[in-house]
């Protein structure tokens, strides 16, 4: 079973650093209470960090098919 991050974006960027916009950005985030999943490696997790008073986050398990 691969791990997964669950991130939401829950808090508006407006007023924030224009390098914190592009990381929700590059997370697959464009608007409000949007949720992604994207794999649990070091790169997402320090983006995420980078950006955790904007977001809230999870890990989850990825079902494996059949």
């Amino acid at each position: 079973m691969a791990r997964l991050l669950e991130i939401t974006y829950t808090r508006s960027a407006i007023g924030r650093p224009g390098q914190q916009r592009r990381t929700l950005r590059a997370l697959g985030l464009r608007r409000l209470h949007q949720t992604v999943r994207l794999p649990d490696n070091p790169s997402t997790r320090g983006m995420v960090r980078s950006i955790q008073h904007l977001v809230t986050w999870s890990e989850v398990e990825e079902a494996e098919p059949g």
